[in-house]
């Protein structure tokens, strides 16, 4: 006669796992069956594998739709992880029970083409809202044991469930009271819904099978939940009429590396814990817990340059043990240690306790799975690269400097812009073109971090190619057929060169070309050119063929400057800004290609836009400064401009606006016209209170663009703005007025003790 012997188990607990292993130790079953996907039953040999190294994630998708998946994430001290490994050490037959992916997947799809029809009708009624679950209906599926928590006076349930079972020192009777305590929860209640209805139905189906099949010693690891309708399986014919008809979709399955950060998500049966750092410390140390963590706390600290002394420490354990002996428990938890640290190494600043919220109990381990788990071509290739190309694979960030004269760095900053094309950042560029640090434009400054979920990327773009380049090329296609704006062909064109993918790159010149024809938008066409103009700046560092994109620019150029007069008309405010911005990207491009005939155009065009009456004023202040910047603009020229635009009988918002144009540039090239500054303060004496008062948050909006100390220069220039010059041979700042000086110097005499004498 077989006996089956249930163990609920909360996920990623390490006093659960430790009482589960002794627990299997002590029943010695003959099979063991795990809550988890059968879909991944061919996976379940790699966990013996040297290179395996938790925490690791089974990773179940469609291989149509890679978008589609579940992560079943595992860790050392997770109860499941520790069945299977007990199972495989010992030869055990080890094999998951829950529902297969494969029809919880295609009912997720059946259901998302029916709501898709439902919502096309009637959206809910009365009678289906009486069918939805209670809030503590949802609480006794979800998280039982919060419930329990609950019930025992805690609102808190980790710090529930942390004295309860994790500091348990005796596993004697502990899930047959986790058992009773679901069984009492879960009294007269059925499933939540349908989806968990036909879970446990699939795992009672597994355990009548290891029955049929001879297994005496059945060892079932399951959500505390399930439990109590598993302990008797009874008869197979409701079950079987629950599981019939069930649609099925192709699935694939494989180990990924996973983070302790991310042991919190709750995906595949997988409840997460606040602090798995804090847990995985519970598991791998199993004497002088409190002097351990608190000792790694103040090391931590040092390394970040703060003040941790071995007094301190002491003292922090004290504390901590005494904090635990007030609230009656055996030893200190989570909660007492934070305080103690919070306390006394942290001196109740909250900042360095965020730190080690984030390194220490939480923590951002990566986990490692062997190459031989099954993978996708594309995946297997971006491996390849990483080793060639010595890139470590962190969820740290890193700081990465690259040489682009050096082939191995320019072939990592391919590889980044490669991936990056594909949605996958794992580096993003800071400085590129040597604009941070002035080392050069051969240098590229990159920050690197690694997110699990950019495996799901990776698969996901395994339609475009089996390697990266290939897939990065086919994804860069795509994007060209389907992209209708230039700025944004000319942005893509950018990051391809950047890639190096020659054969993408003509695509892309030839979309750009296409869409150069037909578009009419002026702006466009200005928006198109700041990407170009870095495509032929940079050639010599990126070997980039130039002379395929000069005659675009050229093309586009000439036709922002014949249209850009005509679009700049009766703009009101928001358009003129908008129109401000494209002005700045053909601003950015002259200046970047240096060329003496398109700059002579470009001046001639901001001549015709600060003349013309009927502009904006927004508009024509930035063209007179863009010509004062170039030297292109007379100081007779420029007051004359400025006095027609800031003329008592003008508009005064054409007038702020001309000054929020003018004055948004360089605070030093500014600060040396004397004239122009003393027209701004006529204008502003000229406005009346209401009128003043109007203006006023164009101006303070204007000035705030600049920094402190430029605004204190400007204020001093205002201060002194019509103080008379002082001669060649004058060696006094100011002008003295002795008689009032004459009456203060005795004063000062006695105040510094020396005699005074007129």
């Amino acid at each position: 006669m077989s006996t089956i012997h249930v163990f609920g188990i909360r996920h990623h607990g390490p006093g659960c796992a430790r009482h589960l292993r002794a627990a299997l130790e002590q029943l010695q079953p003959d099979i063991v069956l795990v809550e988890g996907p059968p879909d991944a039953q061919e996976t379940l040999p790699l966990m013996m594998s040297a290179e395996m190294r938790p925490p690791v994630a089974l990773l179940i998708y469609t291989p149509e739709h890679p978008g589609r998946a579940v992560y079943y994430p595992f860790t050392s001290f997770s109860p499941e992880w520790q069945a299977l490994n007990y199972a495989l050490s010992n030869s055990i037959p080890a094999r998951f029970m829950d529902l297969p992916q494969a029809f919880q997947l295609g009912i997720e799809e059946e259901h998302a083409e029916v709501e898709a029809t439902e919502t096309a009708s009637e959206p809910g009624t009365r009678e289906n809202a009486e069918l939805l679950p209670t809030a503590d209906e949802k609480m006794v599926h979800e998280d039982p044991l919060s419930l329990l928590a609950r019930a025992a006076g805690y609102e808190d349930q980790e710090l529930w469930w942390e004295r309860m079972v994790e500091r348990r020192q005796n596993s004697v009777d502990l899930f047959e009271s986790i058992l009773e305590a679901m069984s009492a929860l879960r009294e007269g209640k059925t499933p939540s819904n349908e989806r968990e209805a036909r879970r446990e139905a699939y795992m009672r189906q597994t355990i009548r099978g290891a029955q049929k099949e001879g297994f005496q010693r059945i060892a079932v690891v399951c959500g505390a939940y399930h439990a109590p309708v598993l302990v008797e399986p009874g008869p197979a014919r409701a079950d079987n009429a629950l599981l019939k008809g069930l649609k099925k979709t192709k699935i694939a399955a494989t180990w990924i590396p996973w983070t302790n950060s991310r042991l919190a998500y709750r995906s595949g049966y997988g409840a997460g814990v606040e602090s798995p750092g804090w847990y995985a410390h519970l598991w791998t140390t199993a004497e002088q817990v409190t002097a351990r963590w608190i000792t790694r706390a103040a090391r931590l600290l040092r390394q970040e340059g703060l003040d941790a002394s071995s007094a301190s420490v002491i003292e922090a354990v004290r504390l901590s043990e005494t904090l635990a002996t007030l609230r009656d428990q055996p030893q200190p938890g989570l909660a007492e240690h934070t305080e103690a640290i919070l306390t006394v190494l942290c001196h109740g600043e909250q900042t360095p306790m965020q730190l080690i919220r984030t390194r220490l109990e939480i923590g951002e381990e990566m986990g490692q799975v062997p190459p031989e788990a099954p993978t996708v071509p594309l995946l297997r290739d971006l491996e390849e690269q990483k080793k060639r190309l010595r890139l470590v694979q962190s969820v740290e960030k890193q700081q990465l400097d690259l040489d682009l004269r050096k082939e191995n760095d320019l072939a990592r900053s391919h590889l980044l812009y490669r991936l990056s094309l594909l949605n996958i950042n794992w580096g993003i560029p800071y400085g590129a073109y040597g604009t941070q640090r002035t080392q050069g434009s051969f240098h590229e400054y990159w920050t690197l971090q690694w997110q699990v979920e950019f495996i799901v990327a990776l698969i996901e773009a395994n339609i475009y190619g089996s390697t990266i380049v290939t897939a990065a090329a086919g994804s860069v296609r795509e994007q060209a057929s389907k992209q209708e704006e230039l700025p944004a062909l000319t942005n893509l064109l950018d990051k391809t060169i950047l890639a190096e993918l020659p054969a993408a790159i003509d695509h892309v010149l030839q979309a750009i070309q296409i869409r150069a024809t037909l578009t009419s938008d002026i702006q466009h066409l200005m928006d198109a050119l700041p990407a170009l103009a870095r495509i032929v700046h940079y050639r010599g560092v990126r070997k980039t063929r130039a002379e395929h994109v000069q005659p675009i620019i050229d093309g586009l150029f000439e036709r922002s400057l014949i249209g850009l007069p005509g679009a700049c008309c009766a703009l009101n405010a928001d358009s003129a800004r908008s129109m401000l911005r494209s002005i700045n990207n053909v601003q950015d491009c002259v200046q970047l290609l240096d060329q003496a005939e398109q700059r002579q155009q470009w001046l001639t065009c901001l001549h015709s836009l600060s003349e013309q009456d009927n502009m904006h004023g927004l508009i024509r202040g930035r063209a007179c400064y863009m010509l004062l910047e170039q030297q292109a603009l007379a100081e007779e020229e420029l007051q004359r401009l400025a006095a027609f635009s800031l003329s008592p009988s003008g508009d005064t918002e054409q007038a702020a606006a001309w000054i929020e144009g003018f004055l948004s540039g360089n605070a030093l090239l500014l600060l040396h016209q004397d004239q122009l500054w003393r027209l701004l303060d006529r204008w502003l004496n000229s406005l009346s209170p209401a009128a003043f008062i109007a203006q006023l948050p164009i101006l303070r909006r204007t000035f705030a663009l600049f920094q402190p100390p430029e605004r204190n220069k400007m204020g001093e220039k205002v201060k002194h703005l019509y103080r008379p010059e002082q001669g060649p041979g004058s060696s006094n700042p100011t002008l003295l007025d002795e008689q009032r000086a004459a009456l203060v110097l005795p004063v000062l005499a006695q105040i510094m003790g020396v005699t005074y004498e007129q």
